[in-house]
């Protein structure tokens, strides 16, 4: 059995995010999406807010499980017993950090593999920090994230303005 991770902050989880995911599910036997837990990142949703959604949108997976880690990703892989990580590109700027990162996730881990998958060219664009300004600013984010992204989005920005 080929066991995947797939790390990032999904905040918040886009259509690109659920993409990616997606095609990794079908090339991996199982796949660890797992939510970067930074306390020295701010973010617009919470660890658990973020863990609750993707949970709910990738429920229908049996191969997939979603975890909160606050720790090296590659302890996570080891502790696992994972040997590959998916990382999504959409970009010449987003090779070049992954490809470093790559090389020191390496380092750590000799054993582990990094599959870099290019996003898919509807999702070109959409990057998270962009999804959240616009929301923020009342444009339409309903093509750029799943519907239960966008109502939580939503929800989040009328409890900051109250």
């Amino acid at each position: 059995m080929v066991k995947a991770v797939l790390p990032g902050s999904f905040d918040p989880p886009t259509n690109g995010h659920i993409n990616l995911i997606e095609r990794a599910s079908r090339i991996f036997d199982h796949l660890d999406v797992v939510i970067a837990t930074n306390t020295h990142k701010s973010c617009f949703f919470t660890a658990d807010e973020r863990f609750n959604i993707l949970s709910g949108i990738l429920g229908k997976y049996d191969n997939i499980e979603v975890h909160l880690w606050d720790r090296l990703i590659v302890d996570f892989a080891k502790e696992q017993g994972t040997s590959v990580m998916v990382r999504g590109v959409r970009a010449l700027a987003d090779f070049s950090y992954e490809f470093e990162l790559a090389m020191t996730n390496k380092g750590l881990y000799p054993d582990l593999e990094i599959f870099f998958m290019p996003t898919d060219p509807k999702y070109f664009v959409l990057r998270s920090s962009a999804i959240k300004e616009i929301a923020q600013l009342g444009g339409d984010i309903s093509p750029m994230v799943p519907p239960v992204v966008a109502a939580a989005i939503h929800d989040k920005l009328k409890e900051s303005d109250a």
